[in-house]
């Protein structure tokens, strides 16, 4: 049996997505954006709404990062969605450790194992706020999500995703399968 909820919305997983970007004054910034995603092979997407800072240093610098939280900075990602860039230096204040990257005009911040660097695509307003879609130019990771032969493994990441039914973090990391290959047991 089911129950229907009417004209709620659940997407899963939301992976919590930490966009970094510098200000006016070269001051890097970050906030927490639960909206977002991969559009194509090397673009992603974030829905940001327009009163951010981010939103304006965005369309600005034409650059920004996204890197994805993970368990070990949970309490830091979540502060980055908690207060406004406006009104406090949240870099500053969360003591994260931030590097220029060298492929776009935008900060890494290193804490995070996993980080897309990309260029400005296109800022578009749509629904009430801005689309921001960026060409990934470099993906960088910590050594300590590589597996043997040097590639990443999500797995070792302990990456968030966000529960908007429980208002919660989860931890993503469990394989349970092989893409392209599991199917072919029922045909093909």
């Amino acid at each position: 049996m089911r129950k229907d909820f009417g004209k709620q919305t659940i997407v899963t997983p939301l992976p919590v997505l930490i966009v970094a970007t510098y200000g006016n004054d070269g001051r890097p910034d970050a906030m927490n954006a639960a909206w977002g995603g991969q559009v194509d092979t090397n673009m992603v997407h974030v829905e940001l709404d327009n009163s951010h800072l981010t939103t304006d240093n965005i369309k600005r610098r034409k650059a920004f990062t996204v890197s994805f939280a993970d368990r070990k900075n949970l309490v830091m990602a979540d502060y980055f969605g908690l207060v406004s860039g406006r009104k406090e230096d949240k870099i500053a204040q969360s003591g994260a450790h931030v590097e220029k990257s060298a492929h776009v005009d935008a900060p890494v911040i290193t804490d995070f194992p996993l980080t897309l660097e990309c260029q400005l695509v296109s800022a578009s307003e749509e629904f009430g706020g801005t689309r921001v879609v960026g060409e990934v130019v470099n993906m960088s990771a910590d050594e300590s999500i590589l597996d043997e032969k040097g590639h990443v493994d999500l797995g070792r990441g302990e990456f968030l995703c966000y529960d908007p039914a429980a208002f919660a973090y989860r931890v993503i990391g469990e394989r349970v399968g092989t893409a392209f290959k599991d199917g072919h047991k029922v045909g093909g």
